[in-house]
């Protein structure tokens, strides 16, 4: 029994630094786009060419992707240990459900940017 124990909370340790990692690269990524756009505002440039374009298109998709794959595999962690487990009382699964909440919501706000930024190089 405590061998599985150590198993679950090794891959609970596992899931969760790995949606701490994609967020914090997706957190990055955002804030380097809002500093690049601040900067074209300011000096009143446009980045339409195809080759910035394509990287910003290339950067969401990748930044989206991880943080989608991060939120649902805390999820699944999430709902193994509350549903099947029931081990509620010793893992701390609010701060869980809430960081998987606020995964997914931030997948839903930087979905639209990668689907525009693709369309946008598409349309060339």
């Amino acid at each position: 029994m405590k061998k599985k124990q150590i198993i679950n909370t090794f891959v609970l340790f596992c899931v969760i630094s790995y949606l701490v990692a994609a967020v914090a690269l997706q957190s990055l990524w955002s804030l380097s786009l809002a500093i690049v756009d601040v900067y074209a505002l300011s000096v009143r440039r446009c980045f339409r060419n195809p080759g910035v374009v394509s990287l910003f298109a290339i950067g969401d998709g990748i930044t989206s992707t991880l943080t989608f794959a991060a939120a649902c595999a805390s999820a699944g962690i999430t709902v193994l240990i509350g549903n099947d487990l029931d081990r509620c009382d010793l893992n701390h699964c609010t701060r869980f459900m809430s960081a998987t909440a606020m995964a997914f919501i931030s997948w839903f706000a930087v979905s639209p940017s990668f689907l525009l930024n693709f369309w946008s190089l598409a349309s060339r």
